[in-house]
């Protein structure tokens, strides 16, 4: 039986045509209006909230709390300052991403892990001889998503100060009288916010936030809108843009943070990990295969509908499916995910190309489909994010 979060109560009433998804054995919103277009300008103009409660969440406790993390995450979790939040996969023994996330230490022994899959049993195989608690707290604890270029004014508003927070930060505080805490995050590329709260006070926090967020053009958003920003900020999705190396049914399927685009991510030099000779390894003889973005011509694509009379045809909403791209006439790689960014007019997608064919400025062609059939538009390897605006890191 699927669940629902603790904010159901609200989005149910605001949902106009019951549009659901599934997302970690919840329900989420889709979208809230019958199309999704106002919010995701919320997301880009004012403030979008959205509810994240389904991300699995778990507390790690206790004196080895921080060498388990540094055994079992790619990045360097003891150069971690209390307050701090880190974005990190975690590989298997052959350097293969299992799932990503993000790790806020809130103590000096104390620290909370968010995945999009469950990931408590793996955790605790890997935590003997470690004296840590690993607890799953995913179903006790609610979460938002505040986004936007006025998110930050809205949470002053609401006597929390998240003035002098920087990127990747988190504060505690209080909002209408809900204890919070607030990490400067999220997953749409721009300036914005997650809260965290327990779930009995979800109501209390979705009205408090509404209310005080009216003045700005706070919008209520889906997943629709999220799924077009997070493609703009060239951010990851797991089961669509890679494989968790635990659900692969063959090799071919599976990605190391180098294919990803990742590398960053990974400290070679932080001590032992689980992954740690396999990365060492790929990191010398190069990756095969690397994360990109590309750009659709948009010419290109006008010339093949005008060859049937048409007018060139956009998605109006972001696509999650496998597609084809050539390098002349040999398959070199495959979008996973793409939309057109209502922001930038621009056709964009992220792919996996051969190493070979990865450059910036590569020119290639993607499958597209004119009234039925299969055609070529032109595309080229560009930098991601594709929209990366000052405001997400500044002050």
């Amino acid at each position: 039986m699927l669940k629902t979060t603790p904010f159901h109560a609200r989005t149910a009433a605001l949902s106009e045509g019951q549009a659901w998804r599934r997302w970690a054995g919840h329900v989420v919103a889709s979208s809230y209006d019958l199309l999704h277009d106002r919010e995701y300008a919320a997301i880009r103009n004012s403030a979008a909230l959205i509810d994240v409660s389904p991300l699995f969440k778990y507390m790690i406790e206790g004196p080895d709390a921080t060498r388990f993390l540094d055994r079992v995450v790619t990045r360097h979790v003891a150069r971690a300052s209390v307050g701090q939040v880190l974005y990190t996969p975690w590989c298997d023994s052959a350097g293969k991403v299992i799932d990503d996330g993000t790790v806020s230490r809130l103590g000096e022994q104390s620290y909370r892990m968010t995945s999009a899959d469950p990931n408590l049993r793996w955790f605790g195989q890997n935590a003997l001889g470690f004296d840590v608690g690993i607890r799953d707290v995913s179903d006790e604890t609610a979460a938002l998503s505040l986004q936007g270029p006025l998110s930050r004014d809205i949470l002053v508003a609401c006597g929390c100060d998240v003035g002098p927070l920087r990127y990747f930060r988190l504060t505690s505080g209080s909002i209408a009288g809900v204890p919070v805490t607030v990490s400067r995050t999220g997953y749409t590329g721009d300036l914005g916010f997650e809260i965290w709260a327990r779930a009995e006070d979800g109501v209390a926090l979705w009205d408090a936030l509404i209310r005080t967020g009216a003045d700005y053009g706070i919008v209520p958003a889906g997943i629709l809108a999220l799924d077009v920003a997070r493609i703009e900020a060239g951010l990851l999705l797991i089961e669509v843009d890679y494989v968790s190396s635990r659900h692969a049914l063959i090799e071919d399927q599976k990605s190391s943070p180098f294919e990803l685009g990742l590398g960053w991510t990974v400290k070679l030099d932080k001590g032992p990990f689980v992954g740690r000779a396999a990365l060492t390894a790929e990191q010398h003889r190069g990756p095969a295969w690397q994360f990109v973005g590309l750009e659709i011509a948009w010419e290109s694509l006008e010339r093949l509908y005008a060859e049937r009379g048409l007018p060139p045809k956009i998605p109006t909403t972001a696509w999650r499916v496998s597609v084809p791209v050539y390098a002349g006439s040999r398959q070199v790689g495959y979008a996973t995910s793409g939309c057109w960014s209502p922001i930038l007019k621009r056709y964009i997608a992220l792919a996996h190309l051969e190493s070979a064919h990865a450059r910036l400025g590569t020119e290639l062609e993607m499958e597209v489909t004119v009234e039925h059939r299969r055609k070529r538009a032109a595309a080229c390897v560009v930098k991601t994010p594709f929209f990366d605006p000052p405001r997400k890191r500044g002050q």
